[in-house]
Formats: structure tokens, sequence, C-alpha cells
């Protein structure tokens, strides 16, 4: 079968390994030439994601059967709404169903008025003092947030990002002033976790828990990106979160995906949902409308089903099971210097995939052109795999160092030590759980 995939990043070259692997011809769109893709596809058309009508032309011009959407702006922009009208099914939330992620007052309202689990205290304004009152009078710490797409940067947190709720209303007031209103939301301590699932509108098959590294430095530091590595463990759980969490974050997903049937907005694709695990079980923080970066590197290598059966399964609404490989992943992202507030760009690095092949990693490239030019956000993925968490971080680790260049990454991604951390901290507020192993 003829498959066009959209997108260019690490996530969409994990999509285009799996779905040939999976026994698809494949056939690429993005705004540039992935080296790792360019040798997978039958066809590369370049062009913005966005683009929805240069897409189209492109999927007419390859003749393609089946779409698949990788990243969140072209869902925003109705992308599978175009090319089903046009007769291409696309593994991908229409314009409106995207609102899960796409806006966040949609989502909220959707948790409230379905009274589907895990859901959160929150308000949303586009008045400023209204705000201002509102925060002051709440009186405990709050999170704010942009209404929209914000690539994972735009929020911030009392007591990480903010100081205190003062410098909250600022922020606040920035973001109305800017984008006409502003989601407040109260503030849950613990820790995150991804839960990603596939959907036909109707059933919601799982895929191995994973955790994602946000910030720029290690020890959990600096800036907020796109993601700077994750790790999943073989038991498919995490340490910290146990199995009645596990099925308690699974029925929020459900719960959702039947609140959009009935809503009439049916769900299709892949959901994911960014919980953090609070001393009192999983709270939904958001959702998103694809794949994660890098999360997706974490559970398609384990794939045993062929992606290209589950993604007619989805666009067919007949999704049957999807089985992973009961083993431990470690992604470890190479970033440009700089990344993510002024990050070099237009340098050369050098790959030596065959040794990086030879230490049992899996490599994925990102933003990074198909002369292995650095085009200034993540660039290149190593993914370590193995039965233990130690095991696939060592693999992951030492393929870092058959990759040259003005890059940088967090060397404490999946390493035991951060795991403990994150043991501890869920400790102290006060949750009662033996850890799993990993």
């Amino acid at each position: 079968m003829r498959v066009l995939l959209v997108g260019g990043g690490g996530r969409e070259h994990a999509i285009g390994n799996a779905l040939v692997r999976g026994g698809a011809e494949l056939y690429v769109v993005s705004k540039h030439r992935n080296p790792g893709l360019a040798r997978l596809a039958k066809g590369y058309g370049l062009a913005s994601e966005t683009d929805v009508e240069k897409v189209l032309n492109y999927a007419e011009k390859f003749g393609v059967e089946l779409a698949f959407i990788g990243p969140e702006a072209p869902l925003e922009k109705g992308i599978v709404d175009v090319l089903e009208e046009n007769g291409i099914p696309a593994v991908g939330p229409t314009k409106e169903a995207a609102k899960l992620e796409t806006d966040k007052t949609f989502a909220r309202s959707l948790m409230e008025r379905y009274e589907i689990p895990g859901r959160k205290l929150f308000r949303v304004f586009s008045d400023v003092s209204e705000m201002r009152s509102w925060i002051g009078d709440f009186g405990r710490p709050v999170v704010v947030k942009p209404i929209g797409l914000t690539g994972g940067k735009g929020v911030k947190v009392v007591g990480y990002q903010l100081r205190d709720n003062e410098e909250a209303k600022a922020y606040a007031e920035e973001l109305i002033k800017k984008d006409g209103k502003v989601l407040i939301e109260e503030r849950t301590d613990g820790v995150e976790f991804t839960f990603q699932v596939f959907t036909d509108g109707k059933r919601a098959i799982p895929m191995p828990l994973a955790q994602d590294y946000p910030h720029a430095y290690e020890d959990d530091e600096g800036p907020i990106t796109g993601g700077m590595g994750s790790y999943s463990c073989s038991s498919h759980l995490l340490p910290f979160v146990t199995r009645e969490d596990y099925e308690k974050a699974l029925e929020t997903l459900k719960a959702t995906i039947k609140a959009m049937r009935k809503n009439g907005t049916p769900y299709k694709g892949i959901l994911y949902g960014q919980f953090m695990l609070s001393k009192d079980g999983p709270v939904l923080i958001e959702y998103n409308a694809r794949f994660g970066d890098p999360e997706a590197m974490n559970v398609l290598p384990l794939l045993r089903t062929g992606l290209l059966g589950v993604a007619e399964g989805i666009v067919d609404s007949s999704l049957g099971k999807a089985e992973f490989e009961k083993k431990a992943t470690v992604v470890k992202y190479l970033a440009p210097k700089g990344y993510p507030l002024n990050p070099i760009k237009g340098v050369k690095v050098q790959v030596n995939e065959e040794a990086i092949a030879e230490a049992g990693a899996k490599l994925y490239y990102a933003s990074i052109d198909e002369n292995f030019t650095l085009l200034g956000s993540r660039a290149i993925a190593v993914v370590g795999i193995a039965e233990t968490l130690e095991e696939a971080e060592g693999i992951a680790q030492s393929a870092i160092g058959h990759v040259k260049g003005e890059l940088f990454y967090r060397r404490d991604v999946g390493t035991r030590e951060s795991v403990e951390k994150r043991i501890k901290l869920m400790k102290e507020l006060g949750k009662d759980f033996e850890p799993n192993s990993c």
C-alpha cells in the first residue's frame, strides 16, 4: 500500500521506519529532506506541513492510498479533513477533534461536561481584572497556559518558571493581550508521564508508558524544550506508576474517546495523554493529538504488530490488537548548542552510522538536512533497547560518541539516578507504593 507520511522530524523517522517494516510503500512530505526518511521513501515532496493544498497535491501526484500525519500543526489546519474529502483516508484527528490539543479550553470543557476522571480545576479569562481577582482569591499556586499550540514551551508554573502568583498574574496578562484569553489551572505536584494509545474512535489500544525529559539541562534544569530524551520499561509501566494508577489513566483516555464520540467530534489516530501522577492518582495535564517526540521512538521500535495494519484499522474503525516487545528503551536527543533559546544553525555534523549500529543502537534523524547541516532544533536521536533500563541506557550512551559536531545532550536521560530521583519525589509527596522494576 502507498502511504504518505507528513512530517520530517525524529518522530516521523520512527513512524516511517515502522510503516516500511509493516509493508508500506512510503512517500513523504516535509519542510526539509530528512536524510533517514529520504532513504526509506519512494518519493519525497518538499513543502510546509501546514500548506494543506501542497500536501494534497503531492498525495495525488504520488497516488497514495493512506496518509499518516506526524506533527500537530497540520492537524490544526484541517489536513485530515482535506485529505479525506479528496478520497485519501488519514491517520489523525479532524480539525474539530484535534482541538483536544490545539484548543485547551475545548479540552478542559470537554472533561468537565462529560465528567472525565483525572480533570483539574480550571478557569478561562479574557478580562485582566477578573483574572487578577480570581488568582488572588484562589490563594494557591497556579499554572498559566496559552490556549493554543505552544510546542510544549508556553506553559508556566508557579514554583517552577514563576516565583509566585503575582508573576502568574503578569504572565497571564501578557497572554490575554496577545491571544485574547488565557487558561488558569490549579497546580498539581507530582511526576509527569506519557500514556499514548491508538484509537479508531471507539477502542483504545495502549502503548508502553514513557517518561520525557523536557528541560534542556541535566538535573531537570534550564528552559523547557521539545524533549531531550525519554525512557520506557520492559514492564510497560514506570517505576513510580502502579498498576492501579495505570488503569486510572487508561480510563481517562477511554472516557475521552467516548466523550468525543458523544460530542459529535469522533477522534481517530493517536491520543497522547500527558499525566501528572499526584499522591492521589493520575491527573491529566494536557492532551496531544499525535505521537510524542521523542516518545514515539520508545514505543514504535517495540511494536510487533505491523504499523500499516494498525493504521488501516484506525481509518476503517476496525482496530484490533497491537503487541509490543517487553523491553526497556532509552532515547537521547542531540541538539545544537544553544538550543532552545539561541541554537547554532548551518553547521555540519559527522555521524558514524555503522559504529552506531554496531553499538546496538537505533538512529533517527530530525532537524538536519541531507548534507548533515543543523537546522536549529533537535537534530539526531539515538535509542538503546534492551532487557533492562541500565542496558538500554548504556547502549544509547555508547552510540552518542559516534556523533561529532556542535551538539549537546543530557547524559542523565534514563539513568538509574534520575529514575530514583522521581521515585523519591513521589514518596516525599506521600505516595504509598512499591516501585516497579525497570
